[in-house]
């Protein structure tokens, strides 16, 4: 199986990155890839007032243009995220997942709001503008499950072992994080959460831009289930392929067989 990462750069016009989009999913194409994968709010600037400016109904334009790019390319695309405008007026952080024939086959609101204020660093807070998803997801291909999450979600391991469970062997986070949290936590939770759970983790990250109002830390990263990098970037816009053998999460679950050794009877909190 073979996936794209796509991390490219954003600006604020958003037909011009839904444009940019389409061409690194032709370049893609070209390649042979299986799924290709574009970053968190790959249509617009990562700000907490911009989502409800740029944000779409499902099946809007952007969700179209994916849709199409899919059925012509002949491959999965998942798209990143974008900001979603849903029922009773909430926004959502949202990723659409589109098969070969460019049908939606499944969609990813944002479960953990990224609501931080660290000392000397990155002070965010997506719930000003943001409602939270509730919903766990994880999708058929004809190479297996795949799970899907978006950037903060990753840092929540109960969330990545229920997508293991539910017979995930490739865990999905576009994301975006930013120069504080980047550089000190990107590489350890994709390599824990592959080696946690026995499954490739992808993250995919817009490039970095030094004069943004938000700056990504890029770095977009594949670990396998044996907590290996398979493939990493840096900061600038490139897209990177890689290939990915599910048979090896098979083989590593059967030698070393972690989940099987679970005993979820004793993992029960203590009543205070």
């Amino acid at each position: 199986m073979r996936a794209a990462l796509i991390q490219m750069s954003i600006s604020d016009n958003k037909q011009q990155n839904v444009q940019r989009a389409i061409s690194f999913l032709e370049e893609a194409k070209k390649q042979h890839t299986d799924i290709a994968i574009l970053p968190e709010m790959f249509c617009c600037p990562y700000a907490t007032e911009n989502f409800p400016i740029y944000a779409e109904a499902q099946q809007g334009e952007t969700w179209q243009a994916l849709s199409q790019a899919a059925k012509q390319y002949d491959m999965y695309v998942v798209g990143g995220s974008m900001p979603e405008k849903g029922e009773n007026n909430a926004i959502y952080n949202t990723s659409y997942v589109f098969d070969r024939q460019g049908n939606q086959i499944a969609k990813h609101r944002k479960m953990h709001l990224f609501d931080i204020d660290v000392t000397g660093g990155q002070c965010f807070k997506e719930s000003d503008t943001l409602t939270a998803g509730k919903e766990i997801t994880v999708f058929d291909t004809e190479f297996g499950k795949i799970g899907l999450c978006i950037c903060y979600d990753i840092r929540f391991p109960e969330l990545c072992r229920i997508m293991a469970l539910q017979g995930a062997k490739i865990i999905l986070a576009p994301a975006a994080f930013n120069m504080t949290t980047g550089p000190a936590h990107w590489e350890i939770l994709f390599r824990t959460r592959a080696l946690d759970n026995q499954v490739y983790t992808i993250g995919v990250a817009p490039a970095r831009d030094v004069k943004g109002s938000y700056v990504s830390y890029s770095n977009s990263i594949v670990a396998s289930p044996w907590g290996e990098i398979v493939t990493k970037l840096e900061e600038k816009e490139e897209i990177a392929f890689c290939d990915m053998d599910l048979q090896k999460v098979d083989k590593i679950r059967q030698e070393l067989p972690l989940l099987a050794h679970r005993r979820p009877e004793l993992y029960i909190m203590p009543k205070p």
